[in-house]
């Protein structure tokens, strides 16, 4: 078994993350994503009609599923580091960079959307 040092275990992690995210979620692999979802309306309980993608079979799951997504990315992400680390690692680095970055996005997005919230309500309430 091959020693793994703690920052490449973070990269790895990260690598992950972000492989899991693109898969799910990113705009960029939709493609690969429509042939196994179809769209459906859903009616909430408020009368409001919804259209909601929702796989057509067992791989669209996979494709729409965060948790299930997440394990398979790394499955490969882990393997291909472990036969192929000098190959992988260029991709895990890529990935780890990119992941780390979307969490910090995320982290000041979140942060610059409430410090927006709370200025429009102070000026709401200096009126």
């Amino acid at each position: 078994m091959r020693d793994i040092s703690w920052m490449t275990y973070i990269m790895l992690i990260l690598a992950s993350y972000r492989f899991t995210h693109l898969i799910v979620f990113d705009k960029i692999t939709e493609i690969i994503r429509k042939p196994f979802v179809k769209k459906v309306k859903v009616e909430s309980e408020n009368g409001t009609v919804e259209t909601k993608e929702v796989p057509k079979s067992m791989f669209g799951y996979l494709l729409k599923c965060y948790w299930c997504a997440g394990v398979w990315s790394a499955i490969l992400i882990g393997t291909a580091y472990l036969l192929f680390p000098k190959v992988a690692f260029v991709f895990i680095l890529i990935f780890s960079i990119a992941g780390g970055q979307s969490i910090i996005e995320t982290f000041v997005g979140v942060n610059i959307k409430k410090v927006d919230y709370y200025t429009n309500l102070k000026k709401k309430d200096e009126h």
